[in-house]
């Protein structure tokens, strides 16, 4: 069995002593202000034991992350039904552009990319009788935390300022693919990215993704065919237009949001999670790159 905590160390040393720690993201207020000098990294193995170190017990705002869990969550209840709705393929574009979602008649390319999750949150509201509390019910139900809970705040800031998902929504809206008003999605969908939750928190919510469908408490909320997919998407679409160099450089399925948070995993054996503030050019969080290129070169542990 390896032994992560040395490792961890090393890597929170390289954080501290990196001088250029990326942007934080300033086009949602609330994020604005986020320290760029924090950073916690943990790791969960199949075992159950978790190994953490800098500030992975502090919470962030984890923004696309949730789109994860709005996919399982879906999927779970509506199966292959899904993606009459939704395409499977990698976007090649930011996560907030429109010119692939007016090309292909308002089916967005995937569920990870901002239009994708709108979607999702539309088909959710079909089958949810209260969709915010719910959705927060099912993230807690396989954490076994009833902490945590939606950053009201970043919700209000991201409906004020989100008007390219405004567009998106209004455009998916026109080609027939929203059955609900597009407010109502779009409250849905921005609480759904105001999820507020740390580094340990996550990858016990991420846990189910590496332990073939089955969360902490070892109830089951997949099958291994769900599983599968959606940790293939996660490799392919997860990071957006870096997605293939993370594959690249990390080797493992997983999923950055702009609040500087990414978790990734390995099929039965971890799941981490690190949260660096400061973003690269492509909306993904610069040491939490470095940081787990880092972990899977030392251990040699990867899908390749």
């Amino acid at each position: 069995m390896v032994d992560f905590r040395p490792i961890l160390q090393d890597i929170v040393a390289m954080a501290q002593q990196e001088s250029n720690k990326g942007e934080v993201a300033d086009y949602i207020p609330q994020l604005a202000h986020v320290d760029a000098n924090k950073f916690g990294i943990s790791i969960l193995n199949h075992e159950g034991n978790i190994h953490s170190e800098g500030d992975a017990k502090e919470r962030f705002s984890i923004q696309s992350i949730s789109k994860v869990l709005l996919l399982s969550m879906a999927f779970g209840l509506v199966g292959d039904k899904l993606w009459e709705r939704v395409d499977v393929e990698p976007s090649g574009d930011p996560f907030n552009h429109l010119s692939l979602l007016e090309m292909e008649n308002g089916i967005p390319r995937n569920p990870l990319i901002n239009a994708g999750a709108i979607v999702v949150c539309d088909v959710l509201i079909s089958h949810l009788k209260n969709p915010k509390q719910e959705f927060l019910d099912y993230v807690r139900a396989i954490a076994g935390d009833q902490s945590i809970s939606f950053d009201l705040e970043v919700a209000q800031s991201e409906q004020e300022t989100g008007f390219r998902n405004h567009a998106a929504a209004n455009l998916i809206k026109s080609f027939g693919n929203l059955s609900h008003k597009v407010s109502e999605v779009l409250d849905f969908y921005f609480h759904s990215c105001s999820i507020s939750m740390s580094c340990e928190q996550l990858v016990k919510v991420f846990y189910i993704f590496m332990n073939r469908g089955n969360c902490l408490q070892n109830k089951n909320y997949l099958s291994l065919s769900q599983v599968k997919r959606i940790n293939a998407l996660m490799l392919t679409c997860g990071f957006y237009d870096e997605a293939g160099e993370f594959a690249f450089e990390v080797g493992l399925p997983g999923k950055s949001g702009v609040g500087g948070g990414i978790v990734a995993l390995l099929p039965n054996q971890f799941c981490v999670a690190t949260w660096s503030p400061g973003l690269n050019e492509k909306g993904n969080s610069k040491l939490g790159m470095q940081a787990l290129e880092q972990l899977t070169t030392a251990t040699g542990l990867s899908i390749f």
